[in-house]
């Protein structure tokens, strides 16, 4: 499978944030989006995910065995933004049920995710009672509940320790083995194998 970007523009306002970005990433491969802030790098990702209109260009997907029928690029994506994206009154349990439901295609048991994630036996607290660095290891975890081959990562490590780190590190590479591919914004390396750079440059 690949994802192929043609010549996106994107207008927020009245300001254009990306201007004729072309690329292509394959399965088990991932493609770093690196540069100052303010260059585009999340607009990108919103725009992936079709959080964000496209002023001009296309996304399409390359599915030549037909895994994934008719679905869109759209659906096929993952999206880890800098908000966590749960309910801070409801349990974790109940986030993680909310959007296994919403995403569909279960893939891990909400137990069996978390303890991927080092959090097994939180899944009765309060979203709101977990540490910063929890709260984005939940959120992680949220990648592994239903499956989507194609994740759209934003700057996944903030919040995350040296050792989470690692684990996360560990997650995204058997994504890409499994035929997974990932697209992240980050400052710092994600110590993964296969990987290309997107590089913007300084806003003018």
């Amino acid at each position: 499978m690949k994802l192929i970007a043609s010549n996106i523009s994107v207008i927020r306002g009245e300001e254009l944030i990306l201007e004729d970005i072309s690329f292509t990433v394959s399965s088990n491969e991932a493609l770093i989006v690196r540069g100052a802030n303010g260059t585009g790098k999340s607009t990108l990702l919103r725009a992936i995910a079709g959080l964000l209109p496209l002023e001009t260009g296309t996304f399409s997907v390359d599915d030549p065995d037909n895994e994934f029928g008719d679905s869109t690029h759209s659906q096929l994506c993952h999206y880890l933004g800098h908000e966590n994206a749960m309910k801070p009154a409801m349990t974790v349990g109940e986030n993680l049920a909310f959007w296994q439901e919403f995403a569909g295609q279960p893939h891990l048991e909400i137990d069996e995710a978390m303890e991927m994630v080092g959090l097994d036996g939180l899944q009765d607290v309060p979203f709101s009672h977990l540490s910063t660095g929890q709260r984005r290891r939940i959120s992680i975890s949220r990648l592994l509940i239903s499956y989507r081959p194609i994740w759209l990562l934003d700057e996944p490590t903030a919040g995350l320790d040296a050792a989470s780190e690692k684990q996360f590190a560990k997650l995204m590479q058997i994504h890409l083995e499994d035929g997974g591919l990932i697209i992240a914004a980050t400052h710092i390396p994600l110590g993964l194998e296969n990987t290309k750079e997107l590089v913007f440059g300084e806003q003018e």
